[in-house]
């Protein structure tokens, strides 16, 4: 896994860690399956933020940055509310060979987990894809990295795909980028495997040019779904690096994540 963390107010509660590597890794402990982080956020925000992950159990490695990628949001229903407040710096080519290649060691599997749209531009991710196949989420390619409510258009660059073999999408997401969710739509993106998250009401996987739903049990009481998604992507890649196929790694995904909120529901 290779992400930005970032600082998360919920409401009106404290700071805390969050980003996909955060999130990913709670679930990668879950599964018991072995990973490497490569991670980045500021000094400042160290000695807060890599604590709780380091706990998970995973090899964490850490790079400053000047800024921690840091957001404010709240929920109505299932429906996030956003605030950028601050935006981080974005991967380059020089740390992917260096100091994240010498974390991620001979992965063949990697999950790319950007906040905003310049966290991985094409260029990291073409070296990020030498001998690897990259899990993307959509958050890359749809969230403007402005300070200010979250915006989300289509306007990415789109070599960015070339290096994605697996692309996971939030609804949301997926329907900035190509409206509806069918098998046309989502094939006309250019990637071969395609996860779209529906909260509740499961997901739906493309892949071999067939488009599946895949049902979600209904998770009673109010929960908080922060981290939901980075949790599913980490499940389906684990599944399909262990030779599932697509859809089953998508249900194993959703049952985990069911049980993760299923444990915050009030």
């Amino acid at each position: 896994m290779i992400g930005n963390l970032s600082r998360d107010v919920v409401g009106r509660g404290p700071p805390r860690v969050g980003g996909g590597p955060y999130y990913a890794a709670r679930a990668l402990r879950l599964l018991g399956r072995r990973a490497a982080l490569a991670v980045r956020c500021s000094r400042d925000d160290r000695a807060a933020f890599l604590p709780p992950l380091i706990a998970l159990g995973l090899p964490v490695a850490w790079r400053a940055t000047a800024e921690t990628s840091t957001f404010s949001f709240r929920y109505e229903g299932e429906r996030r509310l956003m605030s950028v407040e601050a935006v981080g710096e974005p991967w380059t080519p020089e740390d992917v060979r260096g100091w994240a290649r010498d974390a991620l060691g001979r992965a063949d599997w990697v999950h790319a987990a950007p906040l905003l749209r310049s966290d991985f531009p094409a260029a990291t991710l073409a070296e990020l894809a030498r001998g690897r196949r990259i899990s993307f989420d959509g958050q890359g390619l749809v969230r403007r990295p402005e300070v200010g409510p979250l915006q989300l258009d289509a306007e990415f660059d789109p070599d960015v795909l070339r290096y994605v073999s697996i692309l996971k999408l939030a609804e949301e997401e997926a329907q900035v980028l190509v409206g509806d969710l069918d098998e046309a739509s989502l094939t006309g993106l250019g990637v071969a495997e395609v996860v779209v998250t529906l909260g509740s009401r499961g997901s739906v996987v493309l892949a071999g040019g067939r488009l599946e739903h895949v049902t979600a049990r209904p998770v009673k009481g109010r929960v908080d779904p922060t981290g939901a998604g980075d949790a599913f992507a980490a499940a389906y890649l684990a599944g399909r690096a262990g030779g599932q196929s697509p859809v089953a790694s998508a249900r194993r995904a959703t049952a985990l994540v069911g049980g993760l909120l299923g444990g915050r529901a009030r």
